[in-house]
């Protein structure tokens, strides 16, 4: 009895550990990045410090870990056990409280809506339009998407001459799909016995939280990608919790359907889907046949979609970049930084698919300057030979390379990050000063008309100003560096209690922030999930603190 316990206490401090570690390790280097954009490793002193904020930080996880777990306790000595039973009254009042969050949340969307008409157009928006305006395709973003925004902007404007009411029409389309997926979201939480006043809250945070009314009422994929991923989420912690799963159609379906919707709409949901299977089978101790099953199912379905829309529309596939982001500016980082590393026949070879003025565009936070600039026909040509020079370079100066990765990606890591990738550049209405939170954009076709012009300053000052990223606590709701430790300890405090059925809905979460890692900068787009998502973690914390066996 007293070794198991010691084993206990051994492996909560481990696992503490190990977070602590990692959270002290972005909290030092993220400061250095922000500050002088790089870390110097050798640094006794960085070393020093980490050491000591992890053995400090590893005490405080221990002991609110045992505060969570005595609170846990004293919940379930003090309440009873929820009745099973559901009469025609509980039906009827969970169909009330459903039409009642629907409306609640499209009330609470509809004035933002009215003071930015037609809606935030930004983020790539024009692009998607011209494919569909000019009929030339490329598969540089989610056909899906292209289609959907385009296609709706340009047959309302065939219908009404209006452009703006064709992007209002998806906007609309957007708010009423949004409202019911979290209307169905909330509606699982009432099922699983989650406390109203958590349900509640979780309402309101997605009703008036500024970040997610901002992508909300967006153009860009990133709002639809993460509604899909959302439902996936709700569907893995059906999974986990409940082993009447692989019996009902319904949650095999929407398993499927949701997997493929985040497929489709970022290709980095269609890598995390893939690992996240193995990961799954090895959780999952019943039904793992079916369960590979459906995910072949949504695979093939979503490979179907995207080579069937491919073919038909003839879209261009040749681009690398995307996949090259992090390797390019780890390159031009060590241009700038080292020229003389780069050989006479190193420099021609880089000079083949990286121009001169493209390398002297380098900035340390975002690759697209540079990027853009690939010469994609010169790397398909010779692969090897360019993955030949990029390596060679960085075991020359694998410092460099790091920091280069880390200067695009510290802002999904560092909780006090100020999301400031844009800074000094023109769009079409402005130039990015001292903040890039959000485009607040309306690219063209598309012209803002304003029905409440003050509310619409409120939210250019959101977006545009780096206030709210200097207020103390508040910050860290905005930051996407903070909510991503804020799920971390969650995950880590389940998994110290073997809660694994509730782990879940973390597996894709944190594969596609890996995978954004990878990508050209740090954006809350990116980890939009963070926000809409979290309504749905808070209510597996309070399943956490429940008894294994109720």
């Amino acid at each position: 009895m007293q070794s198991d316990k010691k084993k206990s206490e051994s492996r909560s401090l481990l696992i503490a550990g190990v977070f602590s570690f990692l959270f002290s390790a972005a909290v030092l280097f993220g400061a250095r990045l922000d500050s002088v954009e790089n870390v110097d490793i050798k640094d006794v002193t960085l070393w020093l410090l980490l050491v000591t904020l992890g053995i400090l930080f590893t005490g405080m996880v221990c002991l609110l870990w045992r505060l969570i777990d005595s609170l846990g306790k004293r919940e379930r000595r003090a309440g009873r056990k929820p009745s099973q039973t559901i009469t025609s009254v509980t039906k009827r009042a969970g169909r009330y409280a459903n039409v009642l969050s629907f409306l609640f949340l499209l009330l609470c969307w509809l004035p933002v809506f009215l003071a930015v008409y037609p809606g935030f157009f930004v983020y790539d928006a024009q692009d998607e339009y011209i494919q569909v305006a000019t009929r030339v395709f490329s598969t540089h973003h989610p056909l899906v998407h292209v289609l959907l925004l385009g296609g709706m902007i340009c047959g309302v404007h065939k219908l009404t001459g209006s452009y703006n009411l064709g992007i209002a029409c998806y906007m609309v389309f957007q708010m009423v799909l949004a409202a019911g997926v979290f209307t169905f979201l909330f509606s699982y939480l009432r099922k699983k016995r989650v406390p109203r006043v958590l349900r509640l809250t979780g309402l309101v945070w997605l009703g008036l939280f500024p970040t997610v009314v901002m992508f909300t009422l967006c153009s860009a994929k990133d709002a639809l990608f993460t509604l899909a991923l959302l439902l996936l989420l709700v569907c893995l912690l059906e999974m986990g919790t409940e082993e009447t799963f692989f019996e009902q159609k319904g949650w095999q379906v929407l398993f499927v359907a949701s997997g493929m919707g985040m497929m489709l709409l970022r290709n980095n949901g269609f890598y995390a889907f893939l690992v996240m299977i193995p990961f799954l089978l090895i959780l999952q101790k019943k039904g793992r046949g079916r369960l590979l099953l459906l995910a072949v199912c949504a695979v093939a379905g979503c490979m179907l979609v995207n080579g069937g829309l491919k073919v038909a529309l003839c879209a261009d596939d040749s681009e690398y970049q995307e996949l090259l982001t992090v390797p390019i500016q780890q390159l031009a980082r060590t241009y700038q930084y080292a020229p003389e590393v780069f050989s006479g026949a190193d420099l021609e070879t880089l000079h083949e698919v990286l121009s001169e003025e493209a390398l002297s565009l380098y900035t340390p936070r975002l690759s697209d300057p540079v990027k853009y600039r690939f010469d994609n026909e010169a790397f398909a040509r010779d692969k090897g030979k360019y993955a030949g020079l990029w390596l060679r370079v960085g075991m020359k100066k694998p410092l460099i390379y790091l920091n280069a990765w880390w200067m695009t990606s510290y802002g999904f890591w560092y909780p006090d990050t100020v999301i400031n990738v844009y800074g000094g550049n023109t769009v079409f209405t402005f130039t990015y000063k001292d903040n890039s939170y959000f485009g607040y954009e309306v690219e063209l076709p598309g012209v803002r008309e304003s029905k409440i012009p003050w509310l619409d300053e409120v939210y250019r000052k959101l977006s545009l100003e780096v206030w709210k990223e200097k207020i103390p606590v508040v910050s860290w709701l905005f930051s996407p560096g903070a909510m991503f430790w804020i799920y971390a300890f969650l995950f880590a405090w389940l998994l110290n209690n073997r809660r694994y059925e509730l782990l879940y809905p973390f597996l894709p979460i944190f594969l596609i922030w890996l995978t954004v890692l990878l990508g050209p900068t740090y954006l809350p787009r990116y980890v939009l999930f963070f926000w809409y998502a979290l309504p749905l973690f808070l209510a597996v914390a309070q399943m956490g603190m429940r008894a294994g066996n109720e």
